[in-house]
């Protein structure tokens, strides 16, 4: 499906907050200015933003502990997240689920999860709750390689097709759960696995934003149309750390330098389109130093904002319905 240029310019735009946001991030945590874990989304933007460009306001994503990204392409305030991530009473969830645990539901952001393979149950019963009340809605769980060899999510795709849910399974491999290659630890294949359920599924290289977004377009005609379940496999990589403070021994020297070099996302993207005529470079420039701009901000109303009162420390623990 061919994009016109506002959707473009709105891909580039999703894809480069998100680099800023992260690369900003690693920054300020290196400064020793944000308490608790971070893990960093930068290099694998095309994921995100190609399948959430194909999402409304109807269908809920969930995501992981790397979950800043999904945040952004589904929606989610730039500076709530960023007030959330230092901890201040404005951030999205009141400055008490940091990093790991930003959610919006009013986004459709059910959250971001330090459960490895937390996140498919979870769009399991948002499916289900869409395909009950008729809604047209579908849920998107990301993975990691990791998450795809827990429990939770072989049970997850064994649901989702037994009931014919509207859900979407979206591995994100780049390579690594943790510091394990999933090269080692993932017998058969991402799609053999799917096949076992009968799940249709496809691999893409996570690099190329534009295979990314036909191939969740694809398999979110499917869910609405009352097709079941998709899995999409994508191929991509992290530029920071499993977490940051992270040595990352295990990956070979120049490794991270390469992939920066040759398999950058916003890159490739500015490269298809400029050479396409289909954007300016100097569109692209704007968009960029916008990004910038907006991350700046971001950052210095955090860093203003007041921590959560004290008698807001034990809210907000258990739901009442």
């Amino acid at each position: 499906m061919q994009l016109n240029r506002e959707q473009l310019l709105a891909a580039y735009r999703m894809m480069r907050t998100i680099r800023e946001f992260e690369d900003r991030v690693h920054v300020e945590f290196s400064a020793g200015d944000i308490p608790g874990f971070v893990h960093l989304y930068a290099g694998e933007e095309a994921s995100a933003v190609g399948v959430c460009m194909n999402l409304d306001h109807r269908d809920k994503i969930a995501s992981t502990h790397r979950g800043h990204g999904h945040c952004i392409a589904k929606g989610v305030d730039v500076e709530g997240m960023m007030a959330e991530i230092f901890g201040r009473g404005s951030g999205t969830c009141g400055g008490k689920g940091g990093s790991m645990h930003i959610a919006d539901l009013e986004k459709g952001m059910m959250g971001a999860n330090g459960i490895v393979g937390g996140g498919p149950p979870l769009i399991c019963g948002a499916a289900l709750t869409a395909k009950t009340l008729k809604t047209g809605g579908v849920a998107v769980a990301f993975i990691g390689d990791g998450a795809s060899n827990q429990g939770t999510t072989m049970e997850s795709y064994n649901l989702a097709k037994a009931w014919m849910l509207p859900a979407i399974f979206v591995v994100e491999d780049n390579g690594y759960a943790e510091s394990t290659s999933s090269s080692w630890s993932v017998s058969g294949s991402q799609l053999g696995r799917a096949a076992g359920f009968g799940i249709p599924a496809v691999q893409v290289d996570g690099l190329d934003f534009f295979a990314i977004h036909e191939a969740a377009r694809e398999a979110v005609e499917r869910a609405r149309d009352g097709g079941g379940p998709s899995l999409i496999h994508a191929k991509l990589n992290r530029y920071h750390g499993h977490f940051e403070g992270d040595a990352q021994t295990y990956r070979g020297n120049g490794e991270i330098e390469r992939l920066r070099a040759e398999h950058d996302p916003l890159t490739h993207f500015r490269k298809r389109v400029t050479e396409a005529g289909l954007l300016e470079g100097g569109q692209l420039d704007a968009i960029d130093a916008a990004a910038k701009s907006e991350i700046d901000a971001a950052v210095a109303k955090a860093k203003s904002a007041a921590m959560p009162p004290l008698a807001e420390l034990l809210t907000d623990v258990y739901v009442r319905y």
